[in-house]
């Protein structure tokens, strides 16, 4: 998937934020640490413990104690300052970036979800035809049958009903998840794409615990 510079900035900010919040817990952190039974289950309880996507407890895994001192913390709030100031003006052109009053949910086979895949097939696909639609949507049945995939709706909450913009597909691979978004075009360079990589990160990371989340292409 192509990520814009604004995506970059968001992600960087999350990671940033976490890093703090790690330091600030630091004792709390390592006990989680080294009570873990692995680097899966590690960084599954490092996201709990700060209330952060499995993405940014990587990070805070991968942390090297050379970024513990005083110094070095102070870089990270001073980064965190910085980026914040530029998210205060790159979000009003983006307002959904934040993932604030968005979700996602399990695809269904309602009209509403069936006409959007329908639409997804056409753009990404090329091809709309009832075949094709019904032959993806047989796919991703049986991957999720399966336990091997799980295929989401993106929903704006911020209305007064759900307003479906997109999918999040994500389909394991041994120990990857691969994960792809789709927006619909009527609602892209909002932010939509942002949020939902960022619920999708959580959502899939929960549904597959202890594996890797790969994103690839727009699906």
């Amino acid at each position: 998937m192509e990520t814009t510079d604004h995506d970059k900035v968001l992600d960087r900010r999350e990671i940033a934020a976490a890093l703090l919040r790690a330091l600030e817990r630091r004792h709390e952190v390592l006990d989680v640490i080294v009570e873990s039974k692995d680097r899966g289950d590690a960084v599954a309880k490092l996201a709990s413990l700060l209330d952060t996507d499995e993405f940014c407890a990587e990070a805070v895994l991968n942390l090297p104690f050379r970024r513990l001192t005083q110094a070095e913390r102070k870089k990270i709030r001073e980064e965190l300052d910085d980026l914040d100031a530029v998210l205060q003006w790159t979000t009003a052109a983006r307002p959904y970036a934040t993932g604030a009053h968005f979700r996602l949910r399990p695809i269904s086979h309602s009209a509403a979800d069936t006409a959007l895949f329908k639409q997804r097939c056409a753009d990404q696909l090329g091809d709309d035809s009832d075949e094709k639609v019904e032959s993806e949507r047989q796919r991703g049945s049986e991957l999720m049958d399966d336990e091997s995939g799980m295929w989401l709706v993106a929903e704006d909450l911020s209305g007064d009903e759900p307003k479906a913009i997109g999918f999040a597909f994500g389909e394991l691979t041994g120990n990857e998840v691969e994960v792809r978004i789709w927006v619909h075009p009527e609602f892209r360079k909002q932010g939509y794409g942002t949020a939902t990589l960022k619920q999708a990160r959580s959502e899939l990371a929960a549904y597959f615990p202890g594996s890797t989340l790969i994103v690839r292409a727009p699906a």
